[in-house]
């Protein structure tokens, strides 16, 4: 699915539509000391696998893909939606 590079929509911090540059939202490292890292962290000392069987099939054939709208005239981020999509490009 192609994307254009600017999208003038509402800007919540501005309260008006404004141009806003477009990107994709990509995942972050996980924060180390965070409850379900440390628990994760706890089960794979030592010996032994992953702490849950591997998935085999999926069910699934496409993933959901955020947009982040990025506002021209404050700087402000806020994400979009996410919607299905086996491919972005981000068009000029």
């Amino acid at each position: 699915m192609k994307v254009p590079k600017k999208i003038r929509t509402y800007c919540p911090r501005c309260r008006k539509h404004t141009e806003h540059t477009v990107s994709q939202v990509k995942k972050k490292a996980p924060r180390s000391l965070s409850w379900g890292q440390r628990q994760f962290a706890r089960v794979m000392r030592g010996y032994g696998g992953q702490p849950r069987s591997e998935q085999k099939r999926f069910a699934k054939t496409t993933k959901k893909v955020a947009l982040l709208l990025r506002c021209e005239e404050c700087g402000k981020a806020h994400p979009r939606k996410g919607f299905r999509a086996k491919k972005i490009e981000i068009t000029g």
